[in-house]
């Protein structure tokens, strides 16, 4: 069996890791192979129920996967982000989600490593160990970039929706509303709902939120006197006016 080296933490006392996975048996794995190495485990099977145990009981390390019951990993690893007490502990993601935009977000969320699942012990104990190894300043250290990048993460989400809005007001604003008497779509021959007497095509408005999205009205008059009347294209309704 390959001798695995004693992983210590900063009080040089066996370290406390947190095992954060819904299945049983894949926590039995890391916890089997991490014990060899000296290391004491908790366990938790839901996002909560890890919350819970990491604020009480204060791991010098917390591995989670991503897919919880409860409360998912990301929200896990943003809560114990925001709490004094937990704040400082490393966080290692295990997550089968390995797409770009899934690992911004657990980065975004805090984690201080991540691996794809499948994931082997020996790669998580390999990270472990380096994450114990960090000193406390560099842990803080790593913290504060982490919280840089998720104000800049944040302030570039801002101006792309900003971007987006002003795109969305420009569209607008370059959107003709006006009247015509050639409207994009030919007026429907109707009679009057009140006499049956044919309306005459007076003229149409085209309008509507954007270019992209427009309306049109056509306006009607009887030829009985009954008055003036209003098409709606989209809607296919006719009113009077």
């Amino acid at each position: 069996m390959t001798a695995i080296t004693p992983l210590r933490a900063e009080t040089d006392k066996p370290p406390v890791a947190l095992l954060v996975d819904r299945d049983a048996e894949t926590r039995r794995i890391y916890a089997e192979y991490l014990k060899r190495s000296f290391c004491i485990i908790e366990e938790a099977d839901d996002g909560r129920a890890a919350l819970a145990k990491a604020i009480s009981g204060r791991p010098d390390i917390i591995v989670t996967e991503t897919q919880l019951p409860g409360m998912s990993g990301l929200d896990l690893c943003s809560l114990l982000r925001q709490d004094a007490a937990t704040r400082a502990i490393p966080i290692v993601v295990v997550t089968s989600d390995v797409f770009e935009v899934d690992l911004t977000r657990a980065w975004k969320a805090g984690a201080d490593a991540v691996l794809a699942k499948p994931c082997r012990p020996e790669a998580l104990l390999a990270e472990i160990q380096s994450l114990l190894q960090q000193s406390a300043f560099l842990r803080e250290r790593a913290g504060a970039i982490r919280e840089e990048l998720r104000d800049q993460l944040a302030k570039s989400d801002r101006l792309i929706e900003r971007s987006r809005a002003v795109r969305r007001q420009n569209l607008s604003s370059l959107h003709s509303r006006h009247e015509t008497t050639t409207p994009p779509v030919t007026p429907p021959v109707l009679e009057c709902p009140l006499c049956d007497q044919p309306l005459r095509y007076l003229r149409s408005h085209i309008g509507g939120v954007s270019a992209r999205y427009p309306e049109q009205w056509d306006y009607f008059e009887c030829n009985g006197g009954c008055g003036e009347f209003q098409y709606r294209v989209r809607t296919r309704k006719l009113r009077k006016v």
